[in-house]
């Protein structure tokens, strides 16, 4: 059954970002700033974790889970460290994805070519 809920959440997040990017005519980059943003928000009012406990992967794998990493890792580095605790936890909880993203980024950037 979680395989189910996985995807019909996933699609679900995925299917509104489509539908905002056609209505409101935006790129990609706003609609994924407007979902980390949106993430962020589900994770301040402790919505997103209860959202992974039903769809597991379907809502780790939107670019939403992102905004709940960041928001979890600063509160987790403020418990710890106070208030120089929020950089570092987010640093330390995002790094690898980000340095991943951007290393993919130049290889895509190398091996294919722009449309003129």
């Amino acid at each position: 059954m979680i395989y189910l809920y996985a995807f019909l959440i996933g699609g679900l997040i995925c299917g509104i970002a489509e539908v905002i990017q056609t209505l409101f005519k935006l790129t990609p980059g706003h609609v994924t700033g407007i979902f980390v943003i949106v993430g962020v928000f589900l994770d301040f009012f402790n919505f997103y974790d209860k959202l992974i406990e039903i769809a597991g992967a379907g809502a780790l794998l939107p670019i939403t889970s992102f905004g709940h990493s960041l928001v979890d890792a600063a509160m987790k580095g403020a418990n710890e460290h106070g208030f120089i605790g929020i950089f570092t936890g987010v640093y330390s909880s995002t790094s690898a994805g980000i340095a991943l993203a951007i290393v993919l980024s130049v290889f895509a950037g190398l091996f294919f070519k722009p449309r003129s």
